[in-house]
C-alpha cells in the first residue's frame, strides 16, 4: 500500500519558507508562524471538504505527532462539528473509521477509538505497516512527514495551496532529502486553493 503525505501549504514569496502543519483546526486550515502565534486560512468550503472526504476515504491508518493528533481528535470527541453539515458528517465517519497511530514520548491517554501509542518514529516498523496493510496510509504532522521522507516511505505528495503569504515557522519539506516526482493530478477550486498530486518516481 501507499504511504502518502499530505500538506497544506500557504504560497509566499520565498520559496524556502513554505509552511504548513497539516490537517490543522477543522480540518486543514491552520498554518502556524513561530511559538504561539498562528494564521488561519479561510474555511475549507464544501467544494473543497467534499473533495477532500474522496482523498480520505482509501485512507486505513493515520501516522500522527502528538500535537495534529490533538487538534484531529475534535472529529470524534466533539459532535457539533459532525452536525455542521452533510460534508462534516461524513468526514468525521471517515476519520473514525480508521485506525490512528500517534508518536509521542510524551502523550498518555487517548481521546479516540481505534488509536494507539507508539514512543518512537521506527522506519522499519512502519515499512512492514506499509507491506501488510490493506488500505493506504498517510502521515500528518511536519517533523513526522520529513522522518518519513528520509526513509524512502513516501510514495505520494498530496499538496494543497492556499491563496495566502505567509513566512517563517515550522518546514514541511525537509532540507536534506532529494525526491524525483511526477504530477499526475491537480485541480483548482473556486475559493482560490489549488491541489497537487505527486508520485514519486523510482
Amino acid at each position: 500500500m501507499h504511504l502518502q503525505i499530505w500538506f497544506v501549504q500557504g504560497t509566499t514569496l520565498r520559496a524556502r519558507l513554505g509552511q504548513a502543519d497539516l490537517l490543522g483546526d477543522r480540518l486543514a486550515r491552520r498554518l502556524f508562524r513561530g511559538r504561539g502565534r498562528q494564521i488561519r486560512l479561510g474555511r475549507a468550503d464544501e467544494e473543497v471538504h467534499t473533495f477532500i472526504n474522496e482523498l480520505q476515504r482509501p485512507i486505513g491508518t493515520y501516522l500522527y505527532g502528538r500535537r495534529l493528533y490533538e487538534t484531529m481528535a475534535v472529529w470524534e470527541t466533539d459532535a457539533t462539528l459532525a452536525a455542521q453539515s452533510e460534508y462534516m458528517r461524513e468526514f468525521a465517519q471517515i476519520w473514525q473509521g480508521a485506525d490512528k497511530i500517534v508518536y509521542s514520548t510524551t502523550l498518555e491517554a487517548l481521546s479516540t477509538g481505534r488509536t494507539r501509542i507508539e514512543r518512537d518514529f521506527d522506519p522499519d516498523a512502519v515499512a512492514g505497516l506499509k507491506k501488510s496493510a490493506g488500505s493506504d496510509l498517510t502521515v500528518g504532522g511536519a517533523e513526522l512527514a520529513s522522518r518519513a521522507f528520509r526513509a524512502g516511505l513516501v510514495d505520494e505528495c498530496q499538496l494543497f495551496l492556499a491563496p495566502i503569504v505567509v513566512g517563517g515557522g515550522k518546514r514541511s519539506l525537509p532540507d536534506d532529502v532529494r525526491m524525483k516526482l511526477e504530477l499526475p493530478d491537480e485541480r483548482r477550486f473556486r475559493n482560490g486553493m489549488v491541489f497537487l498530486r505527486y508520485r514519486a518516481r523510482i
